[in-house]
């Protein structure tokens, strides 16, 4: 048997391995909320009741897959993620919490956890509550919704080092910090390791508003970003240019202190598509978002044995091509109930061009509102049509969402057990 680390290094490079890889928590795109890894922790008695699960990330409150559940669901990816989350906190020091549904959760120690009055409860950049909130749950809520804190634009004075505020080169202690992790779980696992070290994904519209800035400058309203690609394109493009430069230094140091452990690294979350179509036309992606793309690509593929790892939401399908002349090896959430991204094309056209992870199955209907019948067939048509040949690791379409029914997760993983060995077949 092939260890996890083999395992996935046979799907990336399109071998079939000894069974299909699975990632959960390997990236903040492809994990569970709190509430359900919990509920999933008790059904499989791994902790006493009450148990808290720890909230990694706060802006998503996703939950922690802690060495326990990845043996017990047979996981094989690991994640090394920055220090700290979307608003600025630093992800340690922790404390006890209750969601909404009196799920008992650890949050990290700078985590508000007064609600106001009205019951909505808010983050504070870097948490410091002096400063204005910028993000807020409403009550009764499962996730953060940013506050935009966008200031009267003055097109004058439009400055693209504004939005370059977040965009900084590493200091020598969050490099040694990815240095120690990597180094950590490439010795005491044997799991593949994906890297999010941050600050290469152009546009990605879930940090424009720059939750972890007390007083973001420059263009931070989403409508007023995504106006800006069409009305400000040279600000855009001038963003773009200054956070590659960054991006560059960045990656040249990180592969000194980490070199070839790392597998994969995640190099872009802008999402691309809506559920019917792209956003962009193919020239404007090649435009403003190509050319960035393909640098990094590059730079990766010339000097380290990592594959790339691109998340982009939606119907993505006239893209495609160019995300793989961009030099992207990974897809991901792939969302084959968009338009046009049906699975058993998207496998023949682009199958032995990238490596599809996720897919496995329906986030937004099968897995929270369909039968465990219904979940079980879905994920085995999804691993025989994507995982022929290599090229799979298996993953949702996204991240599992509060609320999904425990059976129905429980379905998922058992019925991925009973057919992700190879070769694969019908059920």
């Amino acid at each position: 048997m092939l260890t996890s680390r083999e395992r996935v290094q046979a799907a990336l490079n399109h071998q079939e391995p000894d069974r299909v890889p699975l990632d959960l928590g390997g990236t903040l795109v492809t994990g569970m909320n709190v509430s359900v890894v919990y509920a999933l922790r008790q059904a499989m008695h791994l902790d006493p009741p009450g148990t808290p699960v720890k909230v990694i990330e706060p802006y998503q409150m996703l939950g922690e897959i802690g060495p326990d559940l990845v043996d017990a669901l047979g996981v094989d990816v690991v994640a090394v993620n920055p220090e700290k989350g979307f608003f600025g906190l630093k992800i340690d020091d922790w404390k006890p919490w209750q969601l909404s549904d009196g799920t008992p959760v650890l949050v990290p120690g700078q985590f508000n956890t007064e609600p106001a009055a009205d019951g909505n409860l808010c983050q504070y950049p870097d948490g410091d509550r002096s400063a204005r909130p910028s993000g807020r749950m409403p009550a009764g809520g499962f996730y953060f919704d940013a506050i935009i804190r966008q200031e009267p634009i003055d097109e004058a004075k439009l400055d693209p080092e504004d939005n370059m505020e977040e965009f900084t080169l590493l200091t020598d202690d969050e490099v040694l910090y990815f240095e120690r992790e990597v180094k950590r779980l490439y010795e005491q696992t044997d799991k593949a390791i994906v890297a999010n070290f941050g600050g290469t994904a152009f546009g990605d519209i879930s940090m424009v508003p720059a939750t972890q800035l007390k007083n973001p400058r420059g263009i931070r309203d989403i409508e007023e970003w995504y106006v800006s690609t069409v009305k400000r394109k040279d600000y855009v493009l001038k963003v773009f240019e200054r956070q590659c430069e960054v991006g560059l230094a960045n990656l040249e140091r990180l592969h000194r202190a980490v070199g070839d452990r790392v597998a994969v690294v995640f190099v872009t979350g802008t999402d691309f598509g809506t559920q019917n179509a792209p956003f962009l036309s193919v020239k404007t992606y090649r435009q403003m978002y190509f050319p960035f793309h393909k640098a990094l690509c590059d730079w990766i593929h010339r000097h380290t044995a990592w594959k790339t790892f691109m998340h982009s939401c939606g119907s993505n399908l006239p893209l495609i091509p160019s995300f793989i002349e961009a030099g992207i090896d990974i897809l991901n959430p792939v969302q084959w109930t968009a338009v046009n991204m049906d699975a058993q094309m998207l496998k023949e056209r682009f199958g032995d061009q990238l490596v599809f992870w996720g897919g496995g199955v329906n986030c937004q209907r099968t897995l929270p509102f369909g039968t465990p019948d219904e979940v079980r067939r879905e994920v085995q048509e999804k691993v025989r049509i994507f995982g022929r040949g290599g090229g799979f690791v298996f993953n949702t379409i996204h991240n599992i969402q509060a609320q999904t029914p425990i059976e129905n997760v429980r379905a998922m993983y058992d019925a991925f057990r009973a057919c992700r060995t190879y070769p694969l077949g019908e059920p």
